[in-house]
């Protein structure tokens, strides 16, 4: 064999390998009675973690706040014994699992910028459904699965596709009637 195919085949090999890993479906059951649904108005809001140094972005989320309040969280590491998942959408997220989890990812590399925007009942039902019907996502696809459900809902089709978080960050931001807030914190 020679050695470009050689490198070919090792760098198959090694894209492949990160398309593995353990898919997590918790039992119907759990999630029914782990569901939360907020007294807020329907909503949909980006998720962007950045790197304090560089700036750029190291993942993509969405807090669905529709018939009840889930995250999307494709290709993340968050755990917590009182959220259940299904293929990377997560439920339960009451205040308290949602302050926990922005909290999770906002650290002394690390913060935090949630955009969110109020929406219709019907809109925020369609990126509910949108997110549980997507399956689980590989590592590094957060941006690309995240804008690729947005990109399927009216009121979104302007999001580019790409698997760029903060790329993401700056299309959502677009949207009238965004209301943008960062999270610090030094831990």
């Amino acid at each position: 064999m020679t050695r470009p195919r050689i490198l070919l085949s090792l760098l198959a090999l090694f894209i492949l390998s990160a398309c593995v890993k353990p898919v997590i479906y918790e039992p119907d059951e759990v999630v029914s009675r782990a569901a939360y649904t907020s007294n807020e108005p329907p909503s949909i809001t980006l998720v962007t973690v950045i790197n304090n140094s560089t700036g750029s972005g190291g993942h993509t989320a969405l807090v669905i706040n529709a018939s009840q309040r889930v995250i999307f969280d494709p290709a993340g590491n968050f755990k917590s014994r009182s959220v259940p998942e299904q293929n990377d959408l997560l439920y339960g997220i009451t205040p308290a699992a949602l302050s926990t989890y922005y909290s999770f990812h906002a650290r002394k590399q690390w913060h935090v910028v949630t955009q969110k925007i109020e929406v219709t009942p019907e809109v925020a039902e369609a990126v509910f459904q949108a997110a549980k019907n997507y399956g689980p996502v590989p590592d590094g696809f957060c941006a690309a699965s995240t804008t690729k459900i947005l990109r399927s809902v009216p009121g979104f089709e302007s999001i580019p596709q790409t698997f760029f978080p903060v790329r993401t960050m700056k299309a959502f931001a677009e949207l009238p009637g965004v209301e943008t807030n960062k999270i610090y914190e030094d831990d």
